[in-house]
């Protein structure tokens, strides 16, 4: 769990780097990247050859930074845990989703992109037979007040199969919540 954590963090780390660095190259102001917290809300379930789940209730909290590359364009890496799976199923994961943000009317903006997650622990039942990494892709909007404060909603659409006993299982989830930028 170590190297997970370890390895979420590295690529947390270089992405700000990264961004820092290109800020410096382009001579432009600090306002062109803002950092955050985010908290919220998770309904999951599992998808696939799994039957009589029922969703489980779940927070996330964490991290992120925010990239104007323009005006309307936005990219918006998080830094998540996330406590997911099924009632009496539950796995908690580190997740990294990397964000398009394109915004369609002042404060506004809808999402979509990539998300890549390492799984964190869950209960004994089926934490075992669960992969240790996750993928997939996440649909969503947000709303931003001009104090900072926002508000989001995405759908998490799990692409690997999570399975190490066969057959295949997927993650799915919804997330509500808020979170403000500095």
């Amino acid at each position: 769990m170590k190297k997970i954590i370890l390895t979420a963090a590295a690529v947390f780390a270089l992405t700000f780097a990264h961004a820092q660095s290109k800020d410096k190259k382009k001579s432009s102001s600090s306002s062109d990247m803002k950092f955050g917290v985010k908290a919220g809300y998770t309904n999951s379930n599992f998808t696939g050859d799994v039957s009589g789940t029922t969703a489980n209730g779940g927070l996330y909290i964490g991290g992120l930074v925010d990239f104007a590359l323009d005006e309307k364009f936005h990219v918006q890496p998080e830094l998540l845990y996330s406590i997911e799976g099924a009632k009496d199923f539950k796995l908690n994961y580190i997740r990294i989703p990397i964000m398009a943000k394109y915004y369609v009317a002042e404060g506004f903006s809808l999402q979509a992109g990539p998300e890549l997650a390492f799984k964190a622990g869950g209960d004994d039942t089926i934490k075992d037979s669960a992969k240790s990494m996750d993928y997939g892709l996440g649909f969503g909007a947000g709303y931003e007040l001009s104090n900072g404060l926002m508000f989001d909603a995405r759908y998490n659409l799990g692409l690997a199969n999570i399975s190490n006993v066969g057959g295949t299982v997927k993650n799915v989830s919804f997330q509500i919540g808020l979170g403000y930028r500095f």
